[in-house]
């Protein structure tokens, strides 16, 4: 569990983590330089799951190694299955990391939303949805290494 007291945003304490991969913490579904180690280092604390479409067909193969739960999402509405799973493991429990308008729904959900922004871009409904905005899935991912980053962004 990870455990943060923020001024005027609350106490925070996380269960989950809870990522799409493609353009998230993919790039043309190759995870990047440094993601699988700092997703190991953070699953010592939470439980992360990845959820994703898998547009390139590379997903389970990127994330061979990694200490986590990966989901392939089929059907339609991913953006309702993608909440969906946010609200069954306990909202506010939950951190969620993407970029895709497939992800918006799970952003808003999710007790801290992160919006990933990568060459892919960001969909306006993601970064509208998400409480913080974010140039690389490291930088997502060490807000939850360094939680003083995240106090220093969510205070108000």
């Amino acid at each position: 569990m990870l455990e943060v007291d923020i001024p005027g945003f609350g106490l925070v304490k996380l269960r989950h983590l809870v990522s799409d991969f493609t353009g998230t913490l993919s790039v043309d579904g190759k995870l990047g330089p440094g993601v699988k180690e700092t997703l190991n280092k953070i699953a010592e604390f939470l439980k992360i799951h990845i959820l994703t479409a898998d547009t390139f067909g590379r997903a389970k193969k990127e994330l061979e190694g990694v200490f986590c739960e990966t989901h392939i999402i089929t059907g339609k509405d991913h953006d309702v299955q993608k909440e969906l799973y946010i609200k069954k493991l306990g909202a506010e429990s939950v951190v969620a990391t993407g970029n895709g308008i497939n992800d918006r729904k799970m952003l808003k959900a999710a007790k801290i939303g992160i919006a990933v922004c990568l060459k892919e871009g960001c969909a306006k409904d993601a970064y509208v949805s998400s409480d913080i905005i974010v140039a690389s899935a490291l930088d997502a991912l060490e807000l939850l290494l360094n939680t003083k980053r995240l106090k220093a962004t969510l205070r108000f």
